[in-house]
């Protein structure tokens, strides 16, 4: 963390990033910083590659964020680009690209393993897999910056967490997370507002879309693997948008059988968002990497082209290998 303040101190033009599809971890995290630069007379800026789901307006992000796919003019004399949530070059594009050339140096923020195979983050990067989020990272950026907390930004950071962790249950067997949301809430920061507009605010739409798509699932090794395949037209039908593909595996994970989930998202023919999920006792990850993806050990996903079919059958086919060299349950 420290090369990284230390390049912060003595940059004036910085621009800020995350990855397309945007979550509230990567967005909260990168407005709190945005806001505590503009407190340090930083000339800094949020160019993000694509737009900013319905669920997080509550944070106003129209007012801070510029859109790549809207506008792809870069700004001039970058000294700092900081990418958050992610250590993957590719799931910035075609933005990395634009920017890389112009960028006198690049940081990734980081919380996911760094990929076996994939692109590098660069040598200025702060990665730290034992934090729950990246908005806890953020949160020790501004405290090593001399930066002090006020509303908007602890409403940014309560935000991050909050979501990452999933309110609370992943946490990476640490503290943190809980102590430094007590921090937070001595901001008057309203989280019930924050946590309805995470989890909450559920549509008819999109409760008609979700009683579709769970009516889909199918089961595998012995119910303990649910593979479920959606539409983005579908979705598109329904007036939801892709971030709202999130809510459908969660619902999945909480099937009593079901060790791991699989969700394949269609955005167009034989293109799929791949996001897989484990309750623990398989990891993922590996096969996300396999896909050209990444992410957590139990939380992953991957971009891929290909025919549904045979993608499928090799997903399911290293997931139940796994499954099946469990112990059984009891034994």
């Amino acid at each position: 963390m420290q090369k990284l303040v230390e390049k912060i101190r003595s940059s004036t033009n910085i621009l800020l990033s995350t990855h397309r599809q945007c979550d509230g971890d990567g967005l909260g995290a990168q407005l709190a910083l945005f806001m505590g630069l503009k407190k340090m007379g930083k000339n800094v800026q949020v160019l993000n590659v694509d737009a900013t789901p319905k669920k997080y307006h509550f944070l106003n992000p129209s007012s801070h964020i510029q859109y790549f796919e809207n506008n792809k003019k870069i700004p001039a004399g970058i000294e700092l680009f900081i990418i958050f949530d992610t250590n993957d070059e590719r799931l910035v594009e075609p933005l990395f690209s634009a920017v890389k050339p112009l960028a006198k140096n690049i940081a990734f923020l980081d919380h996911h393993p760094v990929l076996k195979k994939g692109p590098m983050p660069s040598a200025l990067s702060w990665i730290d897999t034992s934090s729950a989020s990246t908005g806890e990272m953020a949160f020790r950026l501004l405290k090593a910056l001399d930066i002090p907390l006020d509303r908007d930004i602890a409403r940014c950071i309560y935000t991050s967490i909050t979501f990452d962790t999933q309110l609370y249950r992943f946490i990476r067997n640490s503290p943190n997370s809980h102590l430094i949301a007590a921090e937070l809430l001595g901001f008057n920061i309203d989280p019930e507002e924050i946590h309805r507009g995470l989890f909450g605010n559920q549509t008819v739409h999109k409760m008609a879309f979700l009683a579709r798509a769970l009516g889909q699932i199918e089961y595998h090794n012995e119910g303990t693997l649910a593979v479920l395949k959606i539409k983005d037209a579908d979705m598109f039908h329904y007036n939801l948008e892709p971030d709202d593909s999130r809510d459908v595996v969660d619902m999945v994970m909480n099937i009593e059988t079901v060790e791991a989930a699989v969700l394949f998202r269609e955005d167009s023919a034989n293109e799929f968002k791949l996001s897989l999920r484990s309750k623990g006792r398989v990891e993922v990850l590996d096969i996300a990497e396999i896909m050209g993806g990444g992410g957590h050990l139990f939380s992953a996903g991957a971009f891929i082209k290909g025919d549904y079919e045979q993608i499928k059958d090799t997903v399911v086919n290293e997931i139940s290998k796994k499954l099946s060299a469990l112990p059984k349950t009891g034994s």
